[in-house]
C-alpha cells in the first residue's frame, strides 16, 4: 500500500509513519439497518443521508415572539386533556429522538405508542432523565449543567402520544423525525428485547468512551484502520500538510497534540481539508475552535470532537471519491515555530453514493445585526447538520442577558425548530445561576463552554446523532442574540459542523486575522451582590448578608459585611477572587452604597496600603459610584483583592461595607 504523505517543502522536518490496524466494527445479523437505536453507536453511518421526509421539534416557546418560553406556562403544551396536558401527538412512522427540559417535575409522564389505550411507558417526568427507569437507562439520559436530557430513541409505527398528568408544566423540547409510509420502524414496545439490549449495550459503551478513542466505531463494516503518524514544524505563514493521500477511503479519527499549539486568543492557526480535488476546503476554521476551544482555551470533551489527555482530537467520518489533503497554517505574526505530533486513522473504503461529504464552517458577526438573528448556516442542497459550536461575548461587563435569545432552524422553507433559550439549545439551562450553567461542563453530545458574566462570555456545544438536521433542499440555522427582536449587539461565531451531498452553497471565506481574535473587556465589573468568589473574610466579629434596598426609585442589591471590635490579627478584611482576561496595570473602583453605619475602606498588597481611603459615611443611605480605591498591576486570571475596613467616620455608628462591584479598568 502507498502511503503518499506527508511531504511539504515549506516545513523544517516531517517525519511520517505508517502502520496498519484491523478494527473489529462488531456488526452481524443484528444490525440490520433500521432508524433508531442504532444510530447512538453507528458513527460509521453519520454521513449517510437520511432518508427522513421531516425533522421538527415541538417546545415551550413564547409564540407571541417574547421572552416567555415556559416561564408561566401557557405554551407547553399541546392540547389539555382530561387530568393534564399532551406534550406531543405524532403521527408515523417515526422516532423521538431526544427530550430535554430544566425544569422536570415528579408528575407522571406517560407514552403511548400506536394507538394503545393503556400507556406502554409510564415514568415520573423527573425519573426519566436519572437513569433508574429500565427504559431510560444512563448515560444515555442524564442531567449537568442546568439541564435533563434523554436520548433514548422512541420508535413508533402509527403514532405516539405523550401525556403528562399535570396541570402545567414549564420548559420542554422534544425532538422527533418522520419517516416515508412502509420504512421497517417497529414500535417501540414490540422491539424484540434481545435485539434491542444488544444495540442498547453497544450505545451505553460509546457514550460512556466519550474524551476517549471511539475509532472503532467510525469503521464501515470490512474496513481496516491505517494509521499515519506524523511529527510537523508549524512555522508562520508557511502552510503544513498533515495528510494527504490519492486513494479513495475515508478519515475516521484525527489526533493533534500538544493542545497548548492552538491557545491562542487570535485564531491564528487554521485548519483546512480538501477532498476531490477541490481546490476550495471543506474545513475552513481556527483550528482551535474546530476542536471546541473557547476564547483561545480548551472547552470541550465530547464524544466526537475535543480535548482529552494532552490531545486535540475528532472522530466524525469523512468520506471521499478519490483524494484528501489536510493541512494547518499558522497566521501569527510572532509566534515561535511549534512541533506538532499529528495521527490520521484512514480507512480505504470510498464514500459511498448515499453518502454526504464532510464540512465545517466557521462564521463570526461582530457586531452582530439589529434585528436580525446570528446565522450559522444558511445553504441551499441535500444534507444534514450534525453540531454547533458557538462562543458569545456581549461589549457590556456583567451582561449575558443575550443568550436569552432561542435557536431556530428552518428546513426546506419551513420553520421546523423553535427552542426556548440558548442554553436550552445545548441541553442546558438557567445560566448564570449557580450549580446550573455557570462553569465549563461537558458530556457526550453537548456541554457548557464556559460561563464568565464579568467578561459578558458564554458558549455551549451540540453535536447530533439521530436527531441530525436533516433537509433535502435547503437548511437556515439561526439563533437570536436577545431576549426578543435581537435589539442587544454583541460578538458572535460558532463552527457548523454538516454533511452535504455537493458543496453548500454559502460563504466560506474567513475574515483576515485582525477580525477573528477575540476582544477582551477593558472595563470589567464584579458584581458582589451575585456569585464573585469570596477567598476570605475576618477571623472573628464578621458577617456577611446579601440584601437589597430601594434608593433613588431603584432596587440596589449589596453584598453587607458588618463588623465589630478587632479581628484576630489587626483590621477587618474581605478578599475578593477578581478573574482577568489579561495582564497589565487596572484602575480599581468601587460601586457601594453609603450611609451612617458604614466604615472607611483602603485597598491592601502584601500588608502595604495601594490607594486611598475610602469613607463610605453619610448622614442618609445613597449610591457611591465609582469611588477609586488603587491601582494595581494584575495578572490575567484570578487575582485576590484584598480590602481592609480601616476605620470609621466620627459620627458613623459602625463598621459597615454594602458593597454592590468591584470594577477594574485596564489603563496601560
Amino acid at each position: 500500500m502507498s502511503d503518499r504523505l506527508l511531504y511539504n517543502p515549506v516545513c523544517l522536518f516531517v517525519v511520517a509513519t505508517f502502520s496498519l490496524s484491523i478494527y473489529s466494527t462488531g456488526l452481524s445479523a443484528a444490525d440490520e439497518w433500521v432508524p433508531g437505536i442504532q444510530e447512538l453507536y453507528r458513527l460509521d453511518r453519520l454521513a449517510v443521508l437520511k432518508e427522513s421526509i421531516k425533522v421538527a421539534s415541538i417546545s415551550s416557546y413564547d409564540r407571541t415572539g417574547g421572552n416567555n418560553d415556559g416561564f408561566g406556562g401557557q405554551y407547553s403544551f399541546v392540547r389539555k386533556e382530561k387530568d393534564g396536558l399532551v406534550l406531543a401527538d405524532l403521527q408515523g412512522p417515526g422516532v423521538i429522538y431526544r427530550i430535554w427540559t430544566p425544569t422536570p417535575t415528579d408528575d407522571m409522564l406517560e407514552f403511548y405508542f400506536d394507538g394503545e389505550s393503556q400507556p406502554s411507558i409510564r415514568v415520573k417526568f423527573r425519573e426519566l432523565f436519572l437513569g433508574r427507569h429500565p427504559t431510560f437507562v444512563r448515560p444515555l439520559v442524564g442531567y449537568g449543567a442546568g439541564g435533563f436530557y434523554s436520548y433514548v430513541p422512541l420508535t413508533y409505527e402509527k403514532s405516539c402520544k405523550v401525556f403528562i398528568r399535570a396541570e402545567r408544566l414549564q420548559f420542554y423540547q422534544i425532538n422527533y423525525a418522520t419517516y416515508p409510509e412502509g420504512t421497517a420502524i417497529v414500535g417501540f414496545p414490540k422491539q424484540p428485547p434481545d435485539e434491542y439490549r444488544y444495540h442498547l449495550e453497544k450505545a451505553r459503551r460509546l457514550f460512556d468512551s466519550y474524551g476517549s478513542d471511539v475509532s472503532s466505531y467510525v469503521v464501515p463494516a470490512g474496513g481496516s484502520i491505517e494509521r499515519f503518524s506524523t511529527k510537523v514544524r508549524l512555522k508562520p505563514s508557511e502552510p503544513v500538510k498533515i495528510f494527504e493521500i490519492d486513494r479513495p477511503g475515508r478519515i475516521v479519527g484525527i489526533h493533534i497534540s500538544p493542545p497548548e499549539a492552538f491557545a491562542d486568543k487570535e485564531r491564528g492557526v487554521i485548519l483546512r481539508a480538501y477532498w476531490d480535488g477541490d481546490k476550495e476546503p471543506a474545513i475552513l476554521s481556527p483550528a482551535g475552535d474546530f476542536f471546541g476551544y473557547a476564547w483561545g482555551e480548551p472547552a470541550t470533551r465530547s464524544l466526537l470532537v475535543g480535548t482529552a489527555n494532552g490531545t486535540d482530537y475528532c472522530y466524525f467520518p469523512m468520506p471521499f471519491d478519490k483524494s484528501a489533503r489536510i493541512e494547518l497554517i499558522s497566521e501569527q505574526r510572532f509566534a515561535k515555530e511549534t512541533e506538532l505530533e499529528v495521527e490520521v486513522l484512514f480507512v480505504p473504503v470510498a464514500r459511498r453514493e448515499n453518502e454526504g461529504r464532510f464540512y465545517a464552517i466557521w462564521r463570526r458577526e461582530n457586531p452582530t445585526t439589529r434585528g436580525r438573528p446570528f446565522t450559522f448556516i444558511e445553504t441551499g442542497g441535500r444534507g444534514h447538520l450534525v453540531g454547533f459550536i458557538q462562543q458569545s461575548q456581549g461589549f457590556v461587563s456583567g451582561n449575558t442577558y443575550f443568550f436569552e435569545g432561542d435557536d431556530q432552524t428552518t428546513i426546506d422553507g419551513e420553520l421546523v425548530i423553535h427552542g426556548t433559550g440558548s442554553e436550552d439549545l445545548y441541553n442546558g439551562g438557567w445560566y448564570d445561576v449557580s450549580g446550573r450553567w455557570d462553569s465549563k461542563r461537558s458530556f457526550p453530545l453537548s456541554g457548557c463552554l464556559g460561563y464568565k458574566k464579568h467578561l459578558g462570555r458564554t458558549g455551549g456545544y451540540r453535536f447530533l446523532l439521530g436527531d441530525a438536521y436533516s433537509y433535502r433542499k435547503s437548511v437556515l440555522q439561526t439563533i437570536e442574540h436577545a431576549p426578543a427582536g435581537n435589539n442587544l449587539l454583541n460578538d458572535y461565531c460558532a463552527v457548523t459542523f454538516l454533511y452535504s451531498r455537493n458543496r453548500p452553497t454559502c460563504e466560506f471565506a474567513l475574515p483576515a486575522p485582525a477580525q477573528r481574535k477575540a476582544i477582551d473587556l477593558k472595563r470589567i465589573v464584579f458584581a458582589t451582590w451575585w456569585n464573585i468568589p469570596i477567598s476570605a473574610f475576618s477571623y472573628r466579629n464578621g458577617t456577611l448578608t446579601k440584601n437589597s434596598e430601594k434608593l433613588d426609585s431603584k432596587d440596589v442589591r449589596f453584598l453587607s459585611f458588618r463588623a465589630e471590635g478587632n479581628d484576630t490579627f489587626g483590621h477587618h478584611f474581605i478578599c475578593f477572587v477578581c478573574e482577568l482576561p489579561a495582564a497589565g496595570k487596572y484602575k480599581v473602583s468601587l460601586d457601594a452604597v453609603k450611609g451612617p453605619s458604614q466604615g472607611k475602606l483602603q485597598l491592601f498588597l502584601d500588608e502595604a496600603p495601594v490607594g486611598p481611603e475610602v469613607d463610605l459615611y453619610a448622614t442618609e443611605r445613597e449610591c457611591a459610584l465609582d469611588e477609586y480605591i488603587g491601582t494595581l498591576n494584575l495578572a490575567e486570571g484570578s487575582n485576590n483583592l484584598l480590602f481592609k475596613l480601616v476605620g470609621k467616620h466620627a459620627e458613623s455608628q459602625g463598621l459597615g461595607l454594602d458593597l454592590t462591584n468591584i470594577v477594574c479598568e485596564r489603563v496601560d
